[in-house]
C-alpha cells in the first residue's frame, strides 16, 4: 500500500525545499532567498564581499581588489578554463594590490582559509542569470558572495544524468558560461542515487560519487552534509583542486581520504604506505599531499622516487601538468648536488640506472655509484619526505638501508598501484610503516572509477603434423657436429619441435586476434583498440611481421629495443638470420615504413616513433588497433581507448597485476569492460580463478586483496545482457497494447496536447530508449556466438535476437518518429556495425537511407517519394507517417526561427494551418502529402522563394529584409556596413558588441536595436 507520505517520486520542489532546509538547519549557511526575478544575479556579489572584507582592509585596498578580480572575471578573450584557473588563483592566494605606486604591494585576502568559520557561507535558490540564454540553477552556494557550487537537483525518479547535462549545457557560450568562472564544485542529485560532483567542464563520464560511512539513510542528504561541511567545503577547495594540463579536477573520495590520512601521519613524524589501486589516481594524490607537505611543513622538500624510466618521466610530467615545479635529477651526482642544496624544494630521481651497468636490478651498482659521489661535508639540506612510487618493487633491505644513510632523517611514504607480497609485507611495513590508506580493486569498479575486467582463457592447438621430419632436419644440420655442440645447441633453442610449433602458434594467434578485429564491437568500430603482450622482443617481431604479411598494417612494436648496426655484427652465418638480425630488419622495415624514408634514416628514430605510436593509439584507435609489447607500457600507461590485453607470456603477481589493468580505464559508455585474453592460460582455469585468487597467478598475494579482480567472461556477459533486457522491458510496459507503431510513438514522441511536463517525461524516457536498445544490441553482440555455453538455451538465444531485431526498430522508428535522428547520430557511433551485423539486411537497407541526411533534407530531395525510405511500422500508417513528417518538420522550424524570426513565423503559421486541416480530415492524404512537400522544400530553402528581390542573395540579407519591413535597401545598406566594421572574434566581447549595436542603431529606432542585434547574432555570416 501507497502511502499520502511516501517520497517515490516526489517532485523536484519538495526535494529543493528538504535540501535547502538542509543547509540552512544543519550546515547553519545563511538563506539570501529565492532569486528567480532577481535582476542582475551575478557569480561575485559585491556587497557580500565588502561586508567581508571591510574592516579588515581599507576602503581603497577593497576597490582595488575588487576591480582586480572583476577585471579577471569580465575578461571574455579567455576560456572557461583559463578564467577559472585566474581566478582560482585569487581565491587561493588573494588579490596582489598596490595602495600606492611606491608602496609594497600587499594582499587582500576574499576568503580567509586559515579560520573557515569566519567567513560568510550563503545559498541562494532558483538564481535567474542573463546570458545569451537565460538558465537558472537550483541552488548556489557563494562565500563571501563569490559563488563557489552550483547544485541541480532532480525527482527521485529522474536520473542524476540529467542534472549533470544541465550543468555541462550551462558552461557553454550561448547560455551562462561566464557564471561559472568562480564555480568549483558542480553538483547533481536525487534520492535515489545520491549525489554526483565534479567541476568545471568535467565530463559526465567523470562525475564522482562521495562515499563516507554515515547513519543518515538518505544518501543524498548524507553526501551534501558532509561535502559542504563549512570546513571540509573550504579544505576540498584550497587543499584539493589542481589543474592538470588543461583539465581542472576535483579529489575522489579515495584521494581526499588518503591524503588526509598521510597527513595525520607526517604530523606525527610517522610514514606508511598508500595503497590505491591501478587506474584509481595515484599520481594525483601524491601531488596533493606534495603540495600539502611544502605548504604547511616549514623547510620542507619532497624527493619522489621511481624505478623507471618511463615512470620517471611519468612522475615529472603529472607535476609539471599540475603546475608544480619539479625537477627530474639526471644522474646519481646530479642527486646528490641537489640534496646537497636548499632548492629545488620539489625533486624526483630514478631508483636504479645510476649504477655503470644501467642495469635497473644493480640495487648494489646503485648504492655504490651514490657513495662514490657524496662529499665529505654531505648532509642533505631541508626537512625531507620521501615518496616511493610503486613501493612493491623497491623493497630490498639494501636499497633502504641505504638511502637511509643518505637521508637519515627523511620521512617515506611508500606508494604502490597493487597489494603487497605474502612474503614482502612484513618487510615493507618494517620499512615504511603500516598501511596509511587502501582503496582495492572491487572498491573502485563498484564506485565506477575504473571498469571491471572479463577474462576468457583461449587454447592454442601446438600439435605438429610431423616431429619425424623435424627431427631429421635437426639431424641433417647438425651433421659433423660433437655430441657437446649438439647439447649446446637444444639447450639453447630447445629441439625444433619447438621452434617449429611456436611459430604455427603464433600465426594462429595472429589469425585469431585478426578475427577478434572484424567481429568484436569496439575493435571493429575503431572506438577501441588493444595490445598484445608476447614473451620477448623476437617474439614481438615474429607476430608484427605476421600481421603485417596478412594486410594488417595498423600495429606497431613498442619494446625496449633500440635498432643498433653494432648489435648485429658478426651475426651472419650463412645458415638464415639469426634472432638479433631478424628484430634489426623488423625494426627497420617497421621505422622505413611509419617515417616514409630511407631504411638507413629511419632506423635512428626509435624514441620518436614511440612517442608517435603511443600519440595516436591514445588519441586515433582507429589508426592504431594494436601495440605489440613485452615489459614497456605494461606500468604507468594509462590509454583510455585500449580494450583488450591479449597475453601470451608467462606473468604472475605485480607484473601481471598492472597488465591486466591496462584495459581497465573508462573510455565511453560502449566500453563497458575491459577484456583478458590469456594464450598461457595463466590462471590454470578460470574456475579456480574465480574461486580462489591465491592459486597460481596471484598466489604471491592475499586473498582478501585481490577480491573481485577478475570474473568469469561469460557468466559476467550473461548477467549484463539480462540485466539490460529487464531494463527495456520494464521501459517499454506501460506503452499501450497493441505495442504498435502509433503506441510507441505516442508514448514517447511529444503530441499536440502535452503539457510541459508531459513533454520533459517523454524526452527523457526517449533518451532512456535509445541507451538502453544500443546497450542490449551491444550486449547481445559480445555473446552472440555463444549464447548456449553462456547457459541461454537455443530458445532463448531465438527469443533474445528477435527482442533485439524488434527494440532497434522501435529505436529507429522512435528516433525518426520525434526528430531526434540526425541530433543522436554521434550518440552511438559504434552502432552502425552492429546493427549492420546482427540486425536483418532488410533493415539495415531502409536504415541507411537516412545515414547522410534528415527526413526533412528527404523530403525537399525526393518529395513524396521520401516515404518509402520510412520504416514499414511508420509508413504503413497514414496517421504515423503524418506525424512523424511533422516532427521532424517542426524541429527545424524551432531551430531556424532565430535565424529569421518572421518567416520562419510565417513558416509555422502555415505549417500549423496545414496540420489542423489533416486532423480535421478536410484534406484528403495525397493532398496533404503534396503540400507538406512543398512547404518543407520553402522551410528548408527560403532562397527559392518568389519574394525576395534579387539583391537578397544571402541568408543574412534576406533575414534583415523579413525582419525590417521588406525594405530591400536598408536591408543592403545595414548588411554592407556589419560586414566593413564589424571586429574579429565579436561575439561574448562587450566592447565589440557595444560598437556592433552602434553600427544598428544608425539604422533602425532605440526600440528596435536589441531585436536586430540578436537577429545579427544569429548569423553565422557576420
Amino acid at each position: 500500500m501507497i502511502t499520502k507520505s511516501s517520497t517515490v517520486g516526489q517532485i523536484e520542489r519538495k526535494t529543493q525545499d528538504r535540501i535547502v532546509g538542509l543547509f540552512k538547519t544543519k550546515l547553519q549557511y545563511d538563506y539570501l532567498g529565492n532569486w528567480e526575478e532577481n535582476a542582475d544575479n551575478r557569480n561575485i556579489e559585491r556587497e557580500y564581499l565588502e561586508k567581508h572584507l571591510n574592516g579588515k582592509y581599507n576602503d581603497d585596498l577593497i576597490s582595488k581588489a575588487l576591480f582586480a578580480l572583476e577585471k579577471v572575471n569580465d575578461d571574455t578573450t579567455k576560456s572557461l578554463y583559463d578564467s577559472n584557473k585566474a581566478i582560482y588563483s585569487l581565491l587561493r592566494g588573494g588579490v596582489k594590490v598596490k595602495p600606492g605606486a611606491s608602496d609594497n604591494t600587499v594582499t587582500v585576502d576574499l576568503i580567509d582559509w586559515k579560520n573557515p568559520l569566519a567567513n560568510h557561507f550563503a545559498i541562494a535558490e532558483e538564481v535567474t542569470v542573463k546570458g545569451k540564454h537565460e538558465k537558472r540553477p537550483d541552488v548556489v552556494v557563494y562565500v563571501n558572495g563569490i559563488a563557489l557550487a552550483v547544485i541541480e537537483l532532480k525527482r527521485s525518479t529522474v536520473s542524476i544524468g540529467e542534472g549533470i547535462r544541465q550543468n555541462l549545457d550551462n558552461q557553454q557560450k550561448h547560455f551562462i558560461q561566464r557564471f561559472f568562472n568562480t564555480i568549483q564544485l558542480v553538483v547533481a542529485g536525487n534520492d535515489t542515487q545520491g549525489l554526483r560532483y565534479g567541476t568545471i567542464e568535467t565530463t559526465e563520464t567523470y562525475y564522482l560519487g562521495w562515499k563516507e560511512p554515515s547513519d543518515i539513510k538518505n544518501p543524498f542528504d548524507k553526501s551534501i552534509l558532509q561535502l559542504f561541511d563549512k570546513k571540509r567545503f573550504l579544505e576540498i577547495i584550497h587543499d584539493f583542486i589542481i589543474f592538470d594540463a588543461g583539465v581542472k579536477k576535483v579529489p575522489r573520495h579515495n584521494q581526499y581520504f588518503g591524503v588526509k590520512a598521510a597527513q595525520e601521519r607526517l604530523k606525527k613524524k610517522e610514514g606508511g604506505i598508500i595503497w590505491h589501486t591501478q587506474g584509481s589516481g595515484k599520481s594525483i594524490t601524491m601531488v596533493l599531499l606534495s603540495r600539502w607537505v611544502r605548504e604547511n611543513i616549514t623547510d620542507s622538500r619532497v624527493l619522489v622516487i621511481t624505478d623507471r624510466k618511463e615512470l620517471d618521466e611519468q612522475i615529472e610530467g603529472d607535476f609539471l601538468g599540475a603546475g608544480e615545479e619539479i625537477y627530474r635529477c639526471s644522474s646519481a651526482k646530479d642527486l646528490i648536488d641537489n640534496l646537497n642544496a636548499s632548492q629545488p624544494a620539489l625533486l624526483c630521481s630514478l631508483v636504479h640506472k645510476f649504477g655503470h651497468q644501467q642495469d635497473e636490478n644493480d640495487v648494489a651498482g646503485y648504492i655504490e655509484d651514490i657513495r662514490s659521489h657524496l662529499p665529505k661535508d654531505f648532509n642533505a639540506k631541508g626537512n625531507m619526505y620521501v615518496f616511493v612510487d610503486e613501493c612493491h618493487r623497491t623493497q630490498s633491505g639494501v636499497l633502504h638501508d641505504a638511502m637511509k644513510e643518505l637521508l637519515p632523517n627523511a620521512h617515506f611514504i611508500g606508494f604502490t598501484g597493487t597489494p603487497l607480497l605474502k612474503k614482502d609485507k612484513a618487510k615493507s611495513i618494517e620499512i615504511f610503516g603500516t598501511y596509511i590508506h587502501t582503496y582495492k580493486f572491487d572498491e573502485a569498479v563498484k564506485d565506477g572509477v575504473v571498469l571491471d575486467l572479463q577474462y576468457e582463457a583461449r587454447d592454442i592447438d601446438q600439435d605438429i603434423t610431423s616431429a619425424d621430419k623435424i627431427d631429421q632436419w635437426f639431424a641433417a644440420k647438425t651433421k659433423g657436429l660433437n655430441d657437446m655442440a649438439i647439447a649446446q645447441l637444444k639447450q639453447r633453442w630447445g629441439t625444433l619441435r619447438k621452434v617449429f610449433s611456436a611459430r604455427e602458434r603464433l600465426e594462429k594467434i595472429v589469425a585469431d586476434i585478426l578475427l577478434d578485429m572484424e567481429i568484436k564491437d569496439r575493435l571493429k568500430s575503431g572506438r577501441g583498440n588493444a595490445m598484445f603482450v608476447t614473451d620477448s622482443i623476437y617474439s614481438a617481431c615474429r607476430v608484427y611481421q605476421m600481421f603485417i604479411d596478412k594486410g594488417f598494417t595498423k600495429c606497431a612494436i613498442i619494446t625496449s629495443y633500440s635498432p643498433n648496426i653494432s648489435e648485429i655484427k658478426g651475426e651472419t652465418t650463412g645458415e638464415g638470420k639469426t634472432e638479433k638480425l631478424l628484430q634489426y630488419d623488423a625494426y627497420k622495415k617497421m621505422l622505413s615504413s611509419w617515417f616514409n624514408e630511407p631504411e638507413d634514416k629511419a632506423i635512428n628514430k626509435a624514441e620518436l616513433f614511440e612517442e608517435q605510436v603511443k600519440k595516436k593509439f591514445e588519441k586515433e584507435p582507429g589508426q592504431m588497433k594494436l601495440l605489440i609489447v613485452v615489459d614497456k607500457l605494461l606500468t604507468g600507461f594509462d590509454a583510455p581507448t585500449a580494450t583488450y590485453l591479449y597475453i601470451d607470456k608467462q606473468m604472475q603477481d605485480h607484473a601481471l597485476f598492472q597488465a591486466i589493468c591496462r584495459v581497465n580505464r573508462l573510455d565511453g559508455e560502449d566500453k563497458e569492460y575491459g577484456y583478458i585474453i590469456d594464450y598461457k592460460d595463466l590462471f590454470k582455469s578460470i574456475e579456480k580463478a574465480v574461486d580462489s585468487y591465491t592459486t597460481e597467478a596471484f598466489e604471491g598475494f592475499d586473498e582478501s586483496e585481490v577480491e573481485g579482480l577478475l570474473n568469469n567472461r561469460l557468466e559476467k556477459a550473461k548477467e549484463k545482457l539480462d540485466e539490460v533486457r529487464e531494463q527495456i522491458k520494464m521501459l517499454c510496459e506501460p506503452v499501450r497494447e497493441p505495442k504498435g507503431t502509433e503506441e510507441y510513438l505516442y508514448y514517447f514522441c511529444p503530441q499536440d496536447d502535452d503539457t510541459e511536463d508531459d513533454i520533459r517525461n517523454k524526452d527523457r524516457n526517449r533518451l532512456a530508449l535509445y541507451k538502453m536498445a544500443a546497450s542490449y544490441l551491444r550486449n547481445y553482440a559480445s555473446l552472440a556466438s555463444e549464447m548456449v555455453e553462456a547457459g541461454y538455451t537455443d530458445k532463448e538465444a531465438k527469443d533474445i535476437k528477435s527482442e533485439v531485431e524488434y527494440y532497434e526498430k522501435v529505436r529507429e522508428e522512435v528516433k525518426l518518429g520525434s526528430g531526434d535522428y540526425i541530433d543522436l547520430k554521434a550518440y552511438e557511433p559504434a552502432m552502425r556495425h552492429l546493427i549492420d551485423s546482427y540486425i536483418e539486411a532488410e533493415d539495415s537497407e531502409k536504415i541507411s537511407a537516412f545515414d547522410d541526411m534528415s527526413l526533412v533534407e528527404l523530403i525537399v530531395e525526393r518529395g513524396d517519394k521520401a516515404i518509402e525510405a520510412l520504416p514499414k511500422g511508420i509508413k504503413k500508417s497514414e496517421k504515423a507517417t503524418a506525424e512523424t513528417i511533422e516532427n521532424n518538420v517542426r524541429k527545424v522550424l524551432v531551430e531556424q526561427t532565430p535565424i529569421n524570426p518572421k518567416y520562419y513565423e510565417d513558416m509555422s503559421v502555415l505549417f500549423e494551418e496545414l496540420i489542423e486541416k489533416r486532423r480535421k480530415g478536410a484534406i484528403k492524404y495525397e493532398e496533404y502529402l503534396r503540400k507538406v512537400v512543398e512547404l518543407t522544400k520553402k522551410i528548408q530553402k527560403p532562397e527559392t522563394s518568389s519574394k525576395y528581390p534579387v539583391t537578397m542573395n544571402t541568408p543574412a540579407k534576406r533575414s534583415l529584409f523579413d525582419n525590417l519591413g521588406a525594405d530591400e535597401k536598408l536591408a543592403s545598406d545595414l548588411d554592407s556596413d556589419i560586414r566593413t566594421n564589424k571586429k574579429d572574434d565579436w561575439r561574448g566581447d562587450r566592447i565589440k558588441e557595444k560598437g556592433l549595436r552602434s553600427i544598428i542603431r544608425k539604422y533602425v529606432p532605440d526600440s528596435e536595436v536589441d531585436r536586430i542585434f540578436n537577429l545579427v547574432k544569429e548569423q553565422k555570416e557576420y
